[in-house]
């Protein structure tokens, strides 16, 4: 137990419950300017406590932990008689995962810290000193406390959600809430007893699950998307019939897009069908996104670009669909899902890819009852201490892998190709082969998968000599490749033979757009309606990462201006 006015502590644990930054450090005039900065930056919505030693620190994270607090921030230096920073911090995280964690070095430790990165997770090393906080302090601290703030998992929940463990749609209503930021709390209509109670007290007996209670006490059973947000709050609808610009897709394109229409004064519409973040959303890790040494999860980045991307006054209604684009009286009408229409002078087509289908027996019946399609975040729990099958070789396998190892007792993953060197980065290939948990079997595919109800088992099928093998597993990832979807454009954008929106100087390899009506060429990311772009992954002969994605969101914004300014 820890002395509520023992030296060190700022204020006793028994003060108000505000969630809690601690600083660690073994000199007493360091410490005390940390300190004294916290409180100034971030005093007046967090509780600042400090401890003189590894030790004392320990001693207050579990204090903190028997009580039921939260711990958001840890600010520890790395050189500690008895345990250094790393040490420290890595102990933090199993307490409490979701802290922020920070390093204090001296110039000469910045090895330590970047290997920290790689090893413990570390979110930030900051070198010392730190002056003025103001510039080099309280912004870094305010980012990482503003991503822990807004973590589901330390946020009461909006929504309880009641359903069955192996239902697709109790699934979907999980994936689809967690990939919306929509913090949550899930209880098995078969083992919580709360769900139980909740259900009786709502009167329902035999509902149509998945149940969803909301904070004001009202419930929807089994609802589409659109009524949840609508219950949530969130804007569903346009509020102009008229745009500069409209964005289709919110993925790492349509988000550059946004940021960037939206900020240099474009008034601008965002249509997203299911989350922002697109596929990239779905990854649990992407590392080599520049500025983030760490690297950062796909949510947090679709979070982070959604943002910045309102914040500079993009509208982004949740859940609308685009299925027509029409060119009338010299502007575009876009049709939403709903019926309704919305005009823009210029489109920028971001609609990305989707996950490809899996075409063995079995898969589709199973589709959300142990199967599923791209990282699904929200299955990782449930996975503790189970076998799991991962199938593809690309990074986005790959990151998965490396996300589910942290949680199931095995991870195996299912490559076609020969070995991993021509489809994954580097980087990914090296932090695979260091994990015992994961196993790689090249040259494999999925020949059948079985379960009654839930998966059990993946028949493996050895491409070489066509031998075949059970391996039971509690669930199965698909990452096999990704195709657009594209009819809808039929008659508007000219595609290639795989359904990509051919642009600019492909158009023109392709023998050019037929009834172009301008004297110029297309421009780079222009299709074969002028004033109508393409950006990301839908794009033909586009660069599949996240970086190249956003700058041609980036990009198709610049020649959006060129068109509007031509015309």
């Amino acid at each position: 137990m820890v002395d509520a006015g023992a030296p060190g502590l700022d204020e006793p644990l028994t003060a108000e419950r505000r969630p809690v930054i601690l600083a660690v450090d073994d000199e007493p005039g360091v410490l005390r300017a940390v300190a004294r900065d916290l409180r100034r930056g971030f005093g007046e919505h967090y509780r600042i406590l400090r401890a003189g030693s590894a030790a004392a620190a320990l001693e207050i994270v579990d204090e903190l932990r028997r009580r039921g607090e939260q711990l958001a921030l840890v600010v520890a230096d790395q050189r500690m008689p008895q345990m250094d920073g790393v040490s420290l911090l890595a102990d933090v995280d199993l307490r409490f995962p979701e802290a922020r964690t920070v390093l204090l070095t001296a110039y000469a430790d910045t090895d330590a810290a970047i290997r920290a990165i790689n090893d413990v997770g570390l979110d930030h090393y900051l070198l010392k000193p730190w002056d003025p906080p103001e510039q080099k302090l309280f912004p870094v601290l305010g980012d990482l406390l503003a991503a822990w703030s807004s973590t589901p998992a330390v946020r009461d929940p909006d929504v309880r959600i009641i359903g069955h463990r192996w239902s697709a749609d109790s699934h979907t209503a999980r994936d689809f809430l967690a990939r919306n930021q929509v913090p949550t709390r899930w209880l098995d209509v078969e083992s919580d007893q709360e769900a139980a109670s909740l259900l009786a007290a709502a009167g329902l007996q035999g509902p149509d699950l998945p149940v969803l209670f909301f904070r004001d006490g009202t419930f929807l059973e089994n609802p589409a998307p659109v009524e949840v947000a609508e219950r949530l709050g969130r804007p569903v609808h346009a509020e102009l019939p008229f745009y500069d610009l409209i964005v289709i897709g919110a993925g790492p394109a349509g988000l550059g897009a946004a940021v960037y229409g939206a900020s240099e004064g474009l008034r601008t519409l965002v249509i997203e069908r299911e989350a922002a973040g697109g596929q990239a959303g779905q990854s649990s890790r992407i590392e080599n996104y520049l500025g983030f040494p760490k690297g950062l999860s796909g949510d947090e980045l679709a979070q982070r670009a959604s943002t910045q991307a309102q914040r500079f006054g993009a509208e982004m209604p949740s859940f609308q669909d685009a299925t027509a684009i029409a060119w009338r009286e010299g502007s575009f009408v876009v049709t939403l899902g709903d019926g309704s229409e919305v005009g823009a002078h210029s489109v920028v087509l971001a609609t990305g890819v989707a996950y490809r289908q899996l075409e063995a027996p079995g898969v589709a019946e199973l589709t959300g009852a142990g199967v599923y399609y791209g990282a699904a975040m929200t299955e990782a729990l449930s996975c503790i201490d189970q076998d799991v099958i991962v199938v593809g070789g690309a990074n986005s396998a790959g990151q998965a892998a490396v996300y589910f190892a942290q949680h199931a007792r095995r991870v195996t993953m299912l490559v076609r190709a020969p070995s991993l060197e021509s489809s994954m980065s580097q980087y990914l290939i090296e932090q695979i082969a260091a994990i015992e948990s994961i196993t790689v079997r090249p040259g494999s595919e999925v020949a059948a998968v079985e379960g009654n109800g839930r998966l059990a088992s993946v028949r493996v099928r050895d491409r070489a000599d066509g031998t075949e093998e059970d391996l039971r597993a509690a669930a199965m990832f698909v990452f096999i490749g990704a195709e657009p979807n594209t009819d809808w454009l039929d008659g508007v954008a000219l595609r290639d033979e795989r359904g990509f929106v051919l642009a600019g100087p492909d158009l023109l390899q392709h023998g050019g757009p037929t009834g172009w009506p301008l004297e110029r060429d297309p421009l780079l990311l222009e299709t074969s309606t002028p004033g109508l772009f393409v950006a990301g992954d839908v794009r033909h002969r586009s660069v599949k990462r996240v970086a190249s994605a956003v700058g041609e969101g980036a990009m198709a914004v610049q020649l959006v201006h060129q068109y509007l300014s031509d015309r």
